[in-house]
């Protein structure tokens, strides 16, 4: 290279499951057959009339422009009603909604309009890296809150009290969980606006496995009075609509931050494709039938997923919700990582290991239920040959 890296690409290391799909890949050009339960990424097509909605929009003379930033009316009225249907929250869609190219996108315009060099962030030590990675890129310092394991790894407030200082600017928050399935409750919910509110945090919430085998009917945090005061809420259709490739979804709050979001957010793309944003809109209106059927399937796939979990003598809960099963390792295995390997090289089975969540995974391993049940049964068969 004939310049050097600048110093956020010296220090942010390529995202795990990036590397390790690579070496899954040049497992199965090299003959042998992957079972992938590592990943979260849906096996299942989104509706038919989604699909449809797609294909007709595409046909028409004035769908291939420039679109709006803030994407089309259509699309944010789509997202207004559906917040309303399932969460029963009210959307403003002229101005309290931005459509994003998905919620990791979603992470770092945030990051980038609120967080100055120094600025300290408010992370789960169990969650999902980018949380972690954008906050490193933008030079803001991370604090790792903890979670606590024997209360279903709900946030240790007391614990977070102290980790709070004046440069604290976010706290990041995700139920239901991932990767330990927690689920979201009103009392969490509660005490996290209170929370930002005593503390001036922007209280940032990611909301994206709310309707994947939820056990109670979902809820937004934007259903806590005075939420929208210090709450932004990312959603995405990659895990309720079986759209993970579309990359779409968007952030919910109130004028005044959406409107500062889209100061960046308009600085670095020119808006969606419209039959994307057509179809999204369609697939909002999926009905409650829809989506009981597609848990259904999950529903299929978690006795294969338990009994793989169960050949490794892991322990786990049965109250996790989303498309993941959270376990901890038996004292007989040495390390999660060095079990990853072994099942990818020897029986050509995937899982991801704790540890890519932070250290306190270091114990656990995660399995996708994103793989056809007949296959999960195969990988649990290959293991316990």
């Amino acid at each position: 290279m004939i310049i050097p890296l600048a110093h956020r690409a010296g220090q942010t290391q390529e995202y795990y499951f990036s590397v390790k799909l690579a070496e899954v890949r040049k497992l199965l050009a090299a003959g042998h057959d992957v079972i992938n339960i590592g990943i979260g990424n849906p096996d299942m097509m989104p509706s038919d009339n989604t699909i449809q909605a797609l294909t007709h929009s595409a046909q028409q003379p004035n769908a291939h422009g420039y679109q709006s930033y803030k994407g089309t009316p259509g699309f944010r009225n789509a997202i207004a009603g559906y917040y309303a249907h399932t969460y029963q929250v009210s959307l403003d869609p002229e101005t309290e909604i931005l459509p994003l190219l998905g919620s990791k996108e979603g992470i770092t315009h945030i990051s980038l309009t609120f967080l100055n060099e120094g600025d300290e962030v408010l992370v789960p030590e169990l969650g999902y890296p980018a949380y972690n990675a954008v906050s490193k890129m933008v030079g803001a310092h991370v604090r790792n809150y903890p979670l606590l394991e024997n209360q279903g790894w709900q946030p240790d407030w007391e614990a977070m009290e102290e980790l709070v200082s004046d440069n604290a600017k976010i706290l990041w928050l995700n139920y239901p969980h991932m990767p330990t399935g927690a689920p979201a409750t009103q009392k969490l919910f509660e005490q996290a606006v209170r929370f930002a509110y005593d503390y001036s945090l922007l209280l940032c919430h990611d909301n994206p496995y709310s309707l994947v085998l939820n056990k109670k009917p979902p809820i937004s945090l934007l259903s806590i009075d005075g939420a929208k005061e210090v709450v932004i809420e990312m959603n995405s259709m990659s895990k309720s609509h079986n759209m993970a490739g579309w990359r779409v979804g968007w952030m919910a709050s109130s004028k005044p931050y959406i409107d500062a979001v889209l100061s960046i957010k308009s600085n670095v793309d020119s808006g969606m494709f419209k039959p994307v944003m057509d179809a999204a809109a369609e697939a909002l209106t999926n009905s409650d039938a829809w989506h009981a059927e597609r848990n259904a399937v999950y529903e299929g796939r978690l006795e294969a997923a338990t009994a793989f979990l169960d050949a490794l003598h892991c322990t786990y809960t049965n109250d996790q919700e989303g498309m993941f099963l959270w376990a901890k390792l038996p004292d007989s295995i040495e390390s999660a990582e060095a079990l990853v390997d072994d099942l990818l090289y020897n029986k050509h089975v995937f899982i991801a290991p704790g540890f890519i969540f932070g250290p306190k995974g270091n114990r656990y391993i995660r399995v996708s239920l994103c793989m056809p049940k007949e296959r999960i049964w195969e990988a649990v068969q290959r293991i316990s040959n």
